[in-house]
């Protein structure tokens, strides 16, 4: 771990661009190599690594761009509205809370095969790694369900109805 430290640190680095994520991930591809250290080959060590730390770091940016923003998440406008008095006065506290329950009550009523992915990945801010190791699928199983579930939504969801 030690050697190999700040290899991973720079690999990681490359692809996000962010100091602080690229050691969030480089932690993460270490915990993974060492995991997979009984699987390792014994061909090209530092190629496998780098392997490892490249699909933590392309994961963790898919993650970050693909977050569906629901309501849990206000919008810029919203959120610079939020320093003001009548955002944080009981109607507008009311309001969010029964926005959030609606789109609680929303994900309750999805199909189950999609509802458990688009909770853990959304709600509970899981990797699509953890997610696969959870439900004991293949990675790209969970990419295809959320990628279906957001068709699903788009197609039986209407916007108006959380206005």
């Amino acid at each position: 771990m030690e050697k190999y430290r700040n290899y991973m640190y720079k690999v990681v680095y490359s692809v996000l661009g962010h100091p602080k994520d690229a050691e969030d991930v480089t932690q993460e591809a270490l915990v993974k190599l060492y995991v997979s250290l009984p699987q390792y080959k014994f061909e090209g060590f530092k190629t496998w690594m780098t392997r490892i730390a490249v699909n933590k770091a392309i994961d963790y940016k898919r993650a970050r761009e693909h977050r569906v923003e629901l309501v849990f998440d206000q919008p810029e406008e919203a959120m610079e509205m939020m320093e003001s008095t009548e955002i944080n006065s009981p109607e507008a506290r009311y309001m969010r809370e029964y926005s959030r329950e609606q789109i609680r009550h929303r994900i309750r009523e999805m199909p189950p095969n999609y509802r458990d992915v688009v909770h853990a990945f959304y709600i509970e801010d899981k990797s699509y790694q953890e997610i696969a190791a959870e439900f004991g699928v293949a990675v790209k199983t969970v990419e295809v369900k959320l990628y279906r579930a957001k068709q699903w939504i788009r197609k039986t969801w209407k916007e108006e109805e959380f206005k």
